[in-house]
């Protein structure tokens, strides 16, 4: 005997983004902070993993980023609620960002190490989640941020903080 229910007629998402390779001038030729206010301002096209799981940018300053997200069941785990991995994705994103926003034309950043604490579940009742990036530290070769992500009735659902590795956009760390 099936215990289990008919499935539901399967849901559909739709994603466009822009190419990633249109912003390749522009990341080497203007700072982190003055792109990533190009990316709020809508005259330089979001990374396409903003557009794929509904990321916004809310507010850029030297230092601080701040990203929007509202969950829904597409980012759902088999538990049904959002993915840690999503969650752990737009923690990353607004820590990363935030470093960004304090390098020069020129250089760049990627992650060299994450830790998440988990402290709430998240669904699409769960509202509007706000992460808030800030940097700790920016060096010449590593920088330092932590992020809170708070829902919409401004509870913490997770914190986290973040090791990146900083350099030249044409050094032989881009040139693999």
């Amino acid at each position: 005997m099936n215990d289990h229910p008919a499935p539901a007629a399967p849901r559909q998402r739709l994603v466009t983004w822009d190419d990633p390779g249109g912003g390749a001038h522009a990341r080497r030729t203007v700072s982190g902070l003055d792109l990533l206010r190009g990316i709020v301002a809508g005259s330089v096209p979001p990374p396409p993993v903003a557009r794929l799981i509904g990321m916004d940018f809310a507010a850029v300053e030297h230092g601080s980023v701040t990203l929007r997200l509202a969950p829904g069941e597409h980012l759902y785990n088999p538990m049904g609620v959002v993915h840690g991995g999503m969650i752990a994705t737009l923690l990353d994103s607004a820590m990363g960002c935030a470093v960004h926003s304090t390098l020069p034309a020129g250089r760049g950043y990627t992650t060299l190490e994450i830790k998440v604490n988990y402290l709430r579940a998240v669904t699409e009742a769960s509202g509007e989640l706000v992460a808030i990036g800030r940097t700790v530290h920016a060096g010449r070769r590593t920088g330092v941020a932590e992020a809170v992500l708070k829902d919409a009735r401004g509870r913490t659902c997770a914190t986290a903080s973040t090791t990146c590795l900083i350099f030249d956009l044409d050094g032989p760390e881009t040139s693999a």
